[in-house]
């Protein structure tokens, strides 16, 4: 394995972790987790972020494609340094948000909207699930419900704009492989911890770590378009 795509994917992987852990989408996961099927949401959120991170990547790719490579570096300097001091801003000016409750109470409504559109389906529904076959089964509501609120989530965040960065100054294919295998430990975190991991996490100490490691990212992305 090469030098340059260790680095993409040790980069992409801390990246990822400290991007996605107390994030919207982290929340969103641990609490349709405690209400549908574990399998099901698990599937639909790391199913929508493997997208979204191929998305990404493969836009990060392209850019020194359709501009040159020196701009492009540039410009994913930028991205970092601004990206960690906005983390280092919301770390010590904004403090514990109220997100994860902002969060239940969107599902909460969704939830109550969909109860009362079931119940009026009648008594049959269950038995026809179990009759579904598997195919079916796994492509149910939980998981194009998953999938829906991670991918929407997730686009045009923070994290995904930061990818797109990343996978312009460094090897995509590290990119890629980092980024899943971070999200894969979010999600599985989110999904299997549950609201009681959600609420012990400090998302000061997430904010203030991603904004130190995404200046480190844009120092070391200056330093490499000068010696270029």
């Amino acid at each position: 394995m090469s030098l340059s795509i260790v680095q993409g994917f040790s980069k992409s992987l801390a990246m990822t972790v400290l991007s996605e852990i107390g994030d919207k989408t982290f929340f969103a996961a641990a609490i349709l987790a405690m209400r549908h099927p574990r399998r099901y949401v698990l599937a639909g959120c790391l199913s929508a972020l493997i997208v979204m991170t191929v998305l990404s990547a493969a836009v990060g790719w392209a850019a020194p494609n359709l501009i040159s490579r020196t701009l492009t570096k540039h410009i994913a300097t930028v991205l970092f340094l601004g990206f960690g001091l906005w983390s280092l801003w919301d770390a010590f000016h904004e403090g514990e948000s109220e997100e994860l409750a902002e969060v239940e109470a969107e599902l909460d409504a969704d939830l109550k909207a969909n109860s009362e559109t079931s119940r009026a389906n009648g008594k049959g529904d269950d038995a026809k699930k179990k009759n579904r076959p598997l195919f079916s089964q796994f492509f149910s509501p939980i998981f194009l419900k998953a999938f829906s609120i991670t991918f929407f989530g997730e686009w045009g965040d923070k994290s995904q704009i930061a990818t797109i960065g990343l996978a312009a100054a460094e090897n995509p294919l590290g990119v890629v492989l980092g980024g899943i295998l971070g999200q894969a430990l979010c999600q599985t975190a989110a999904v299997f911890g549950g609201k009681s991991l959600a609420t012990q996490i400090s998302e000061k100490f997430i904010a203030l770590s991603g904004g130190v490691l995404f200046i480190v990212f844009g120092i070391q992305s200056f330093f490499a378009t000068v010696e270029s």
